[in-house]
């Protein structure tokens, strides 16, 4: 499988994860597909945050011990920021916050949305804003606040507000892959402690399609962005 690395130093490596690729550390997952990319079967790539594997887009990878420890102290602390591009059906208020009590099922692999706090019960919390609407679907940039496994998908499902291809927490017919895209990272690298900020838009397939250029310039045009390609130190 042919990997898009988009940035590599000797303490990061940002990448493209392929939808369908597991982004931890096992046969066949993104490291070892990065290995393999850097003809390298003993490179120390190291997973410092996930991605579902029904998912795309940017991820960062450490190289060394040290930046996997630099990095996942920004992740504790709130420092190291993600942005996702959803298409829900529905629509959803203009822009809000969603707040919720999640439960892992591990027996089932799903997570549940739960009223009153219980063991294992965790918050959830991610901003969102519409970026664009057609008759039946929108177009949502989501900014998570805490990290739990399928926040996105569970958080809107709830909420009758499905991703589109959603098959675990929505019966939907369509035959497209789930409409969940990392569009965006901001983070200090972890050797120089400049601020590295990429955005990488979605595939030219539908959903994303069936929303105009212009809906994504928001997320991919801030003002002191690095958009697609970034020289790390």
């Amino acid at each position: 499988m042919d990997m898009d690395i988009i940035m590599q130093d000797s303490s990061i490596l940002v990448c493209v994860k392929p939808v369908g690729v597991l982004s931890t550390d096992v046969p066949g997952g993104l490291p070892e597909l990065l290995r393999e990319a850097l003809g390298d079967p003993g490179a120390n790539v190291r997973t410092v945050h996930r991605l579902d594997q029904v998912a795309g887009g940017l991820m960062v990878l450490a190289r060394t011990r040290r930046a996997a420890s630099e990095l996942g102290g920004q992740i504790m602390a709130g420092h190291f920021e993600k942005e996702y591009l959803a298409v829900v059906h529905g629509h959803p208020a203009e822009r809000g916050r969603l707040t919720d009590l999640l439960l892992r099922d591990r027996a089932r692999r799903r997570t549940l949305v739960v009223d009153t706090p219980r063991k294992g019960a965790q918050e959830a919390v991610l901003d969102y804003t519409v970026l664009g609407t057609t008759e039946a679907l929108a177009l949502v940039r989501v900014t998570l606040l805490t990290g739990r496994t399928h926040q996105i998908r569970v958080q809107f499902s709830s909420r009758g507000l499905p991703l589109v291809g959603e098959r675990k927490y929505a019966s939907l017919p369509e035959e497209c892959g789930l409409a969940l895209w990392s569009a965006r990272l901001a983070f200090d690298h972890p050797r120089s402690g400049e601020r590295i900020d990429l955005r990488l838009p979605p595939p030219e397939i539908w959903p994303w399609t069936a929303f105009p250029q212009a809906a994504y310039e928001d997320l991919c045009n801030r003002e002191g962005s690095t958009y697609g390609v970034h020289n790390g130190a």
